[in-house]
């Protein structure tokens, strides 16, 4: 699969919008859920696409990712658009130079289990994500995407991931189909087995 052609959007307007009950629950003081996406690519992926892409792609598929929680007077939890600085949700670390495949695909593991454990500052919206430019033994480079559960349950936020993509056999064909649905499942339950190892 392979990113879609950026094209001009504007992103509308929302007025507030009340948060789910289960959204209050996933980001309350007893609990913080984070859903945790991993794009891999065969080549290094240039980081001068990721504003224009984020910005024309990723913000205009779902509200809540240009969107805050807040409190109304009546004390009640609400969705509220915000202008996002999408430098602060771009992270690209630095890894150490390593000399085996091995070595990388281990600090990669380590990492993301460090991010999943850090907190997203609730002052901004609740997404960031993580532009890792070095070989794993799945690519040449990933981008990690970090998502608050609030903002959606896996299912919905994994399909607005791959509306921004398009397939690089035939650009023509949806990118998330029964086919492809069936080899991602297969592959997520892999890699989870693997990871739980």
């Amino acid at each position: 699969m392979r990113l879609r052609d950026v094209k001009d959007t504007s992103i509308s307007t929302l007025a507030t919008e009340p948060v789910s009950p289960m959204g209050r629950y996933f980001n309350s003081s007893v609990l913080s859920i984070y859903i945790i996406g991993v794009l891999e690519f065969e080549v290094p992926f240039d980081t001068c696409l990721a504003i224009p892409l984020l910005n024309q792609l990723f913000l205009p598929i779902n509200p809540r990712f240009s969107s805050i929680m807040v409190q109304d007077k009546s004390g009640e939890k609400q969705w509220k658009k915000v202008g996002v600085n999408l430098k602060d949700h771009i992270k690209i670390p630095l890894f150490p130079k390593f000399k085996s495949q091995e070595s990388y695909d281990n600090y990669f593991a380590d990492y993301i289990s460090r991010i999943a454990l850090e907190q997203l500052p609730q002052s901004r919206p609740l997404w960031e994500i993580h532009i890792i430019n070095y070989p794993t033994s799945k690519g040449e480079s990933s981008i990690i995407f970090k998502l608050h559960h609030a903002l959606g349950d896996g299912c919905s936020l994994m399909g607005a991931l791959f509306s921004c993509l398009q397939r690089a056999d035939d650009p023509f064909l949806p990118s998330w189909g029964q086919a492809n649905h069936l080899t991602l499942q297969t592959s997520l339950s892999c890699r989870l087995c693997e990871n739980m190892a």
